[in-house]
């Protein structure tokens, strides 16, 4: 050991400090996101009282906030002396940083208070996390010498959290801005109105509080589930004007935009309950208590834009951000085609049909808002129809969108479902709290890259950069939330800042480990997933075998092919394993003795496709592309309720065929399969399922309707004999894709998503 981390380790003894844990925590290589350039030495900085700290106006902010930061967390009490220096120099980007630590000072040299902010982000992450909650019961501490060069990928760096469907407190909004902050992410979107709950108090429209914030009770379990059932309570609330002025200045302080959404012209059956007359009907309707898309809308009468712009007013003056989100998803548009004001709009406007109408809609509040010096965001829809002149596309529905956006030198947001949705479950494990479905593991989103590789190298420009959104139908508090959110923002707030040359998820997932006694500090409810096991079979001429894996490093799996949960004592896995029956394999992650994390589980089941050739007419969604093709008869079924995980396969509004060639006559009795259902995930089981055997000179023909009864899809195609078909060579099975979501529907006028699970012959 160095003679002066030696003599620093016996003082941070003697004060009983936890030495280990203090060299643990200062190690720079462990910061996430990950810096640019990091070359560190074995050197300490020694920080206590008598250590001095120096900041200009220039830098007041973050200055402020490293004083703070090491005062409150500790008890070493600053000096005014310039051992702590920043410095301001002009040849650093905006958000960029130097960080230089030595034996003697710590440098923070930045063009702006918002690069310095950046850094001292960065050296908080060298101070032990117990100065996080305020416990370094100490007056002195150690930091590794280093040198720093940092600097963002993307210029938006962005955090959504939906408040309409459950709300929460300012105490959590304001906790959520700080993780936001600490992580270098410099957008914060509050989503504050839905069809669910009105949220922003608006004193012009006082109904909008009274009547729009509440909601009579609240779906129970998932939407999915039948018949729905409600819990009886009255549940809303919303946010005062002076609690929105306040949050945004406490996100102003930590260099965090706050950038509001007021959803129109979809979404808006809470206002509509308020204020009946700005829907087409007139009618009064509730607000809404379960979740999906819903046939109010807007009207597009002179009326509802006199009340829009009156409250796009209102929201300006709470939010000085350059961009207002106007949202423009999921907007039936059935109540504009029965509504004699709309359908004269689009005579008068000399407009093709209720897209175009959208668009009118759009464009209009886009120019009010242009005219008062503002920009909109809107969700990849409002491409339908022709895209308002200044808009910016949030692309949601996948990257289609941010493709088109920027081609049209447009620029774009990546906030694709497959990527960027926190609201899908990130664990194979069934206890998984509820979530609306999907699968996204953290290595998903760490491998996430906002440029779609359509782009070209100056479209690409248009790309400000991605967001990670938290939809909360089946988060009702604060501690859900933050379950869904770490650690997957963790691996985001990389995406979003850290050079993807640089990357690497086995580095990245040490560190994560690492970061979880900072976010206990914190309070935060994170989610552990890190020892899980990844599973794979794999097939070759002469053999199946299991190949498993674990992205934490230096640990052994252990596991069983009975059934039995593995202990100490079970096979340590050291190759892929041999598979010459069906089994119930588990598996698990030992550190020595200690069994880390949860059981995995997986059926392996050896049937008569498993090792055929198979082909598929289309390539699935690349979202959604699982295994591939093979993953269709690799004997290993997907989740019951993930349908975003490695077995499913996604194709977006596509009929296939999918051809099984055995390498030998196969004697065939019985062909089965399953699709998801999820509608409210625009996700449709098939109209129809056609399998063709063939053998010899015969080739008969089965056709099955697919009659959906919940979630999963089940589909059996018996030939209608009760002998297997001998000799069978070839299997060909049509899958018939359901077609466009109906109106009412969420997603009604897209085309209905395909999900296939693993193909069974016995």
């Amino acid at each position: 050991m160095h003679f002066k981390r030696l003599i620093t380790c016996i003082i941070l003894s003697i004060l009983s400090f936890d030495c280990s844990e203090n060299i643990k925590q200062i190690n720079p290589s462990l910061i996430i996101p990950k810096p640019d350039f990091i070359n560190e030495s074995d050197a300490f900085f020694v920080l206590n009282s008598k250590t001095g700290i120096t900041f200009s106006n220039d830098f007041k902010v973050s200055g402020q906030f490293l004083k703070n930061f090491i005062e409150d967390g500790s008890l070493i009490k600053l000096k005014t002396s310039n051992e702590i220096e920043f410095i301001k120099t002009d040849l650093i980007s905006k958000e960029g940083y130097h960080l230089d630590i030595n034996e003697k000072t710590i440098k923070i040299k930045a063009s702006t208070d918002q690069g310095a902010f950046y850094a001292v982000q960065s050296l908080r992450q060298l101070l032990p996390s117990t100065f996080e909650n305020n416990s370094f019961n100490s007056d002195e501490t150690s930091i590794r010498t280093v040198s720093i060069k940092d600097q963002p990928q993307y210029r938006y760096r962005g955090m959504h959290l939906d408040v309409g469907r459950h709300m929460f407190s300012v105490d959590f909004i304001k906790k959520y801005i700080d993780a936001l902050a600490m992580l270098k992410m410099n957008t914060f979107h509050w989503h504050l109105t839905e069809d669910q709950g009105w949220r922003i108090e608006i004193k012009k429209y006082p109904k909008l509080q009274e009547i729009g914030a509440y909601r009579d009770e609240t779906l129970v379990g998932h939407y999915s589930d039948q018949p729905h059932q409600f819990d009886g309570k009255k549940y809303g609330g919303f946010y005062t004007q002076e609690q929105i002025k306040d949050i945004v200045a406490y996100a102003a302080s930590r260099f965090v935009t706050v950038i509001p959404e007021i959803e129109l012209p979809g979404h808006s059956q809470a206002a509509i309950a308020a204020y009946p007359e700005l829907g087409c009907s007139g009618k009064q309707v509730e607000v809404a208590k379960k979740w999906g898309v819903f046939e109010e809308i807007y009207c597009t009468k002179d009326e509802t834009f006199g009340f829009l712009e009156d409250v796009l007013d209102e929201v300006l003056e709470l939010f000085p951000s350059k961009y207002i989100h106007i949202g423009g998803d999921e907007a039936p548009k059935i109540r504009w085609k029965n509504c004699k004001s709309c359908q004269q709009r689009i005579q008068e406007e000399g407009l093709k049909d209720e897209h175009e109408l959208q668009s009118y809609f759009i464009s209009r509040v886009e120019k009010y808002l242009n005219d008062k010096g503002r920009q909109i965001i809107g969700w990849d829809e409002i491409l339908e129809g022709g895209l308002a002149p200044n808009a910016t596309v949030m692309s949601w529905r996948g990257f289609d969108g941010a493709i088109e956006a920027a081609k049209q030198k447009h620029n774009v947001i990546l906030t694709p479902g497959s990527h960027c949705y926190f609201d899908h479950y990130q664990s194979e494990n069934e206890d998984e709290p509820l979530a609306i479905g999907g699968f996204l593991p953290l290595e998903k989103v760490y491998d996430f890259n906002p440029i779609p590789d359509e782009l070209t190298e100056e479209e690409a420009k248009y790309v400000l950069g991605a967001q990670g959104n938290i939809w909360t139908e089946y988060m009702p508090n604060s501690d859900k939330v933050e379950y869904m959110m770490f650690p997957r923002i963790l691996a985001l707030s990389e995406v979003v800042w850290s050079d993807p040359e640089t990357r690497n998820y086995i580095d990245f997932v040490s560190r994560v480990e690492n970061f979880h006694k900072r976010l206990e500090a914190l309070d935060i409810n994170y989610a552990n997933h890190l020892f899980e096991i990844e599973g794979e079979l794999i097939t070759s001429e002469n053999q199946v075998a299991y190949k498993m894996e674990t992205a934490s490093e230096g640990k052994t799996i252990r596991y069983t092919l009975d059934g039995t949960v593995p202990d100490s004592v079970s096979p340590v896995y050291n190759n892929p394993i041999a598979i010459t029956t069906s089994v119930n394999l588990k598996a698990a992650v030992f550190n020595a003795e200690e069994k880390l994390g949860t059981t995995f589980s997986q059926d392996i089941n050896l049937h008569k496709a498993v090792g055929a050739k198979i082909t598929i007419d289309k390539e699935p969604h690349k979202a959604y592309s699982g295994s591939g093709a093979a993953g269709l008869i690799n004997g290993i079924n997907g989740s019951d309720s993930r349908y975003g995980d490695k077995e499913w396969l996604g194709f977006w509004g596509e009929d296939i065929w999918v051809e099984i060639e055995f390498d030998k006559p196969t004697d065939v009795n019985n062909i089965s399969t399953r699709f998801y259902n999820g509608n409210g995930q625009w996700i449709y089981a098939p109209k129809s399922i056609t399998a063709t055997y063939y053998y010899g000179d015969n080739a008969p023909t089965v056709y099955k309707q697919v009659e959906p009864t919940g979630l999963l899809a089940n589909v059996n195609l018996n030939i209608g004999i009760d002998e297997e078909i001998k000799d069978v060579t070839k299997i060909l099975i049509k899958v018939e894709n359901y077609g466009t979501i109906p109106e009412g529907k969420q997603g009604s006028g897209n085309k209905a998503w395909t999900f296939i699970d693993e193909i069974i012959i016995n």
